[in-house]
């Protein structure tokens, strides 16, 4: 269970983390900067566990993993738009950052209401409404390398050959 942290659509990766503050990649210094530009108060209010619900191609613009790693190191659980830029749902992938593509949630939601969401069933429910919606679930194997916080550290504790099963 968590707080909402609503965007709009196109919301780019200057945006989650301006260009002046990728000159490190150590996350908490980048999580002390996440939308610090459109969200100032963002990386004070955001507790772990919450989550960002956004519109259409959020993560647009840079292809740099800066932008993911300071939306997980913040703390947050899981990021549920309509739609990610391509590159910007790789690299969610590739460092453990768990996304959700759900049509209808962002319709249904406002600011700071809170939600529940089961990310291997797909299964998101508002608790003010107790409403259940459905997001696009993942291949067994794409879990495998979320749950081990990213691509880097599912390598170095599992055989490759657990991958290739999926692909």
């Amino acid at each position: 269970m968590g707080k909402i942290f609503r965007f709009d659509d196109d919301v780019n990766t200057d945006e989650i983390i301006p260009g002046r503050y990728n000159v490190t990649t150590d996350p908490k210094a980048l999580a002390e900067h996440c939308f610090f530009e459109v969200r100032p108060d963002f990386s004070k209010t955001v507790k772990t566990g919450d989550f960002i619900v956004a519109g259409e191609n959020f993560g647009c613009g840079s292809s740099r993993e800066h932008a993911p790693i300071a939306i997980k190191a913040s703390g947050v659980k899981a990021v549920i738009a309509k739609s990610f830029a391509r590159i910007f749902y790789r690299n969610c992938i590739n460092i453990g950052l768990p996304i959700m593509i759900s049509d209808e949630l962002y319709d249904l939601v406002q600011d700071e209401e809170e939600i529940e969401v089961n990310l291997k069933e797909g299964r998101i429910k508002i608790l003010k409404t107790g409403k259940e919606v459905r997001s696009q679930g993942f291949p067994e194997f794409i879990l495998k390398i979320i749950d081990a916080g990213g691509i880097v550290n599912f390598l170095k504790n599992h055989d490759i050959g657990e991958l290739e099963d999926g692909i």
